[in-house]
């Protein structure tokens, strides 16, 4: 028998769509990045990452590339140039920003000697863990965690697993943006005042600072992966 979270039986509101074009076909938003894209050199990498730096302390600094220029002797241009990872500056040019900055010229390279990592999860290896929904019978396994990184994003993979012992959980709510895909059985899933009947094959994209959680156990066991994306300096 489907379990429900509340008497309220509001119909089935769609996700928004995907554009479609006449002939109802989805239309294909350009990607803001090119997924394929590989950086030529590693010079060319470390003369990027040394770009961002030099621009993340003069932002932290609160000031100009003109004050910059001024502090440093470095021309607009030539600076203009290093921010934006088009040429390598020299030993001197880096002792120069150095001083202007306040920081060790070494700060410079943190961002190209940072460790790219990557986590290999074999099947049923998972980390069982510990969250709001775990009192209402619902089982979270971690598939992966990456803590500090480049992007300044947290990422946590779940597959989070319901059966008869599972109760409705409509009340979570946390901040950043949630991925769900649905493996097995079937769910209405609550989104702020919004109902999605999902099966498997369903997903659904949301901002996860509106209610949001499982409003009916339509048919189970239920197996579905959650991906939960927030800023590193949040508590997620």
């Amino acid at each position: 028998m489907a379990k429900t979270a509340s008497d309220l039986k509001p119909g089935p509101v769609p996700a928004k769509a995907l554009p479609k074009a006449a002939d109802g076909r989805a239309i294909r938003t350009p990607l803001t990045q090119n997924p394929h894209a590989i950086r030529d050199t590693r010079e060319k990498v470390l003369e990027v990452a040394i770009g961002r730096e030099v621009r993340a302390f003069r932002k932290k600094l609160g000031i100009t590339v003109a004050d910059l220029a001024v502090a440093t002797d470095i021309s607009l241009g030539m600076l203009s140039k290093i921010e934006n990872g088009i040429t390598s500056p020299s030993l001197t040019t880096l002792q120069a920003l150095s001083r202007a900055l306040g920081v060790p010229v070494t700060a410079f390279f943190r961002r190209f000697e940072e460790e790219r990592s990557a986590v290999f999860v074999k099947a049923g290896e998972g980390l069982d863990v510990e969250r709001r929904g775990t009192r209402a019978g619902h089982q979270y396994n971690l598939l992966g965690h990456i803590g500090s990184n480049t992007s300044g994003v947290v990422v946590e993979p779940y597959l989070i697993t319901l059966t008869e012992d599972s109760d409705v959980f409509p009340t979570f709510q946390h901040e950043g943006m949630e991925f769900l895909y649905m493996l097995e059985g079937e769910v209405v899933y609550r989104h702020g005042s919004n109902l999605y009947p999902m099966k498997p094959g369903d997903s659904l994209f949301f901002d996860a600072d509106a209610p949001h959680g499982p409003e009916q156990l339509t048919k189970l066991p239920m197996r579905y992966l959650s991906i939960i994306c927030y800023p590193q300096n949040s508590a997620g």
